[in-house]
């Protein structure tokens, strides 16, 4: 697979990037032609935007159209699962389009092993993470009352062709979720491994551990 840093990406850009090679992965798949060498693992930033996906509930996003320009935020129906969920610089998104048909994955065990290298990354920066029971991503302190999420999943799957991916909290201004009930959730909070490890972390030294534990 190969791995594209787009660095800062404007949100609406990136989304179309990924709709172009998803469409071409699954006209090529409908030819019968061999899929692999288009499969792009995408990594970014992205300036302040916030994301509704299509089961989503709009009442999630807690303040209006006034206040989104005054904090400088994009507002986004987009072709997801999952609810509303924050992106912003400090935070590393990935996309991996891919033909799940080529590795022999479920979409359940798909999402599971996205999980799985996150919480190989965190534990490369001594951030126990784990999973939460009815709720995907990665989370922290999952037996307390409460855990706390540091990496946000949300994916849309055709014909076992996948689009969107992660984003995990690096360095992300966590004020910003303070304007969402994130993912839906009214009862739980959301962390960052600047928070949690009391300092700046490299973004960059993030991204290389991300792709040496990825796989799927």
């Amino acid at each position: 697979m190969k791995f594209t840093d787009w660095h800062t990406i404007d949100y609406k850009i990136a989304w179309a990037k990924q709709e172009l090679l998803f469409q071409e992965i699954l006209q090529a798949k409908r030819e019968g032609i061999d899929t692999h060498n288009l499969e792009t693992f995408f990594l970014c930033e992205h300036p302040h935007v916030y994301t509704l996906g299509k089961n989503g509930q709009a009442n999630n996003l807690l303040i209006n159209e006034d206040f989104l320009r005054k904090v400088h935020a994009d507002f986004y129906k987009i072709d997801r699962g999952g609810d509303i969920t924050y992106h912003g610089p400090g935070q590393l998104v990935g996309y991996p389009i891919l033909d799940l048909d080529n590795h022999g994955r479920s979409l359940k065990r798909y999402i599971y092993k996205m999980e799985e290298s996150i919480i190989q990354t965190l534990e490369c920066y001594g951030i126990h993470g784990a999973r939460l029971e009815g709720a995907t991503g990665v989370w922290l302190d999952t037996s307390s009352r409460s855990p706390r999420k540091i990496c946000a999943i949300g994916v849309r799957a055709s014909h076992f062709i996948t689009m969107h991916g992660f984003a995990l909290n690096v360095n992300t201004d966590l004020t910003y979720f303070n304007y969402i009930n994130p993912c839906g959730f009214v009862d739980k909070e959301v962390t960052s491994m600047q928070k949690e490890l009391g300092k700046n972390i490299s973004i960059e030294d993030v991204k290389k551990t991300v792709l040496r534990y990825w796989a799927i």
